[in-house]
């Protein structure tokens, strides 16, 4: 297995294949796969099984877990198993193909607001769907739990027919604003690279859904685009340390990046990648394009990335400031060593497992936890043996 990386060089300019130079100031030199890292002595527990197709995973302050499954449906987990029934007031979804219920997240200020943000596929008439985002109250009365006053604050536009590529993962940085990925929703890539449409970017929008303060704004630009050329981003997270977006997003055969999207900028789908297209033929120009931007690093051949957390706890000393990366088609768990913000060692965890990852998220109790992608879905902990 040949997995690459991209190194910043000062004095290097590349010219690929496809005849495309890259600028001096952005040299990049191609070196080989990040070398392994030192295996980890992890235990590996099951919390919950049972769980149909789960996709997203959030912690609620007093530790259990509130758990999106994909057909349209919200769980409370507790640490001990239990599962509780579906949450009422989810609006209908798209469940078909990739579609359907997504990632959840809960507002800063929840313990008294209450508010929890969520985004979903769904179906606009005609056939035609694409992913939403959601704002509600969660309403707990004993072991009873129900979504009140449900709005649909963003809608991405334009619908299509198609059940893939939906992305989506929400993120809430330090102003407030939610970060919102969206996929290219297959048979459309080429709007990925029109920044006046919602397909295939990174947004920024406020609590409300309307575009967020310090966003791009660049001529032609939809006012709450971040970052435009992005394929299918299944892993958002902010950096405890800086508080920069990094995201991962799949290719299409080979081509996985990890990226840290900052505004304004240009990621190059379907212009640019890395992989080919599952049919063997080559995708765009080549691997580079003056104005589009190069990945922290890619996967040759995919993982299917999904889920993405930066390791910040004290119970697994040695994963401190990793990224961990989620497999679905890999059936992994991918913990990146980075060193001054490059990957600088790889260890690939829970292959034996077979199972599909699709979310990751760090504990209160510093353990990691993994949903995996199944009919019979599970909760995984991480742990040190």
């Amino acid at each position: 297995m040949l997995r690459k990386r991209f190194k910043q060089t000062p004095a290097i300019t590349l010219v690929i294949a496809a005849g495309v130079g890259i600028a001096p100031a952005t040299s990049w030199a191609l070196i080989a796969q990040a070398p392994p890292a030192p295996s980890s002595d992890i235990k590996v527990e099951t919390v919950a099984s049972g769980l149909a197709e789960p996709w997203g995973l959030q912690f609620l302050p007093d530790g259990r877990m509130l758990v999106t499954e994909r057909p349209g449906t919200i769980r409370i987990v507790t640490m001990d198993g239990n599962k509780s029934q579906p949450i009422g007031g989810v609006p209908k979804v798209y469940a078909q193909g990739q579609g359907g219920l997504l990632d959840i997240r809960l507002a800063p200020d929840f313990n008294n607001s209450r508010t929890l943000f969520f985004s979903f596929a769904e179906p606009r008439g005609g056939g035609k769907s694409a992913t939403s985002v959601g704002r509600a109250k969660l309403v707990l009365d004993g072991d009873e739990a129900a979504l009140k006053d449900v709005e649909i604050i963003y809608r991405q536009q334009p619908a299509v027919r198609s059940g893939r590529h939906f992305g989506s993962r929400i993120v809430i940085d330090d102003t407030g604003a939610l970060f919102v990925t969206t996929g290219d929703r297959g048979n459309q890539s080429a709007k990925a690279q029109d920044a006046g449409v919602s397909i295939g970017k990174i947004l920024r929008i406020t609590t409300d859904g309307v575009a967020a303060p310090g966003n791009p704004n660049l001529p032609g630009w939809a006012p709450e685009v971040w970052s435009i050329g992005h394929r299918n981003i299944q892993g958002a997270v902010l950096s405890p340390q800086t508080g920069e977006l990094w995201t991962v997003e799949h290719g299409a055969q080979g081509g996985d990046e990890l990226n840290k999207p900052q505004k304004g900028r240009n990621y190059g789908w379907p212009t640019i990648s890395y992989g080919r297209h599952y049919s063997g033929g080559k995708i765009g120009i080549g691997t580079h394009k003056a104005g589009m931007e190069q990945p922290v690093y890619y996967w040759d051949p995919s993982i299917a990335t999904s889920g993405l957390e930066i390791y910040t706890g004290d119970l697994i000393p040695e994963w401190k400031g990793s990224i961990l990366v989620g497999g679905l088609a890999g059936a992994q768990l991918s913990r990146l060593v980075m060193e001054n913000g490059k990957v600088a060692q790889e260890e690939e965890l829970l292959s034996d497992q077979g199972d599909r990852i699709r979310d990751i998220r760090q504990g209160p109790d510093g353990a990691v936890y993994v949903l995996t992608d199944d009919n019979d879905g599970k909760i995984l902990r991480l742990s040190p043996r």
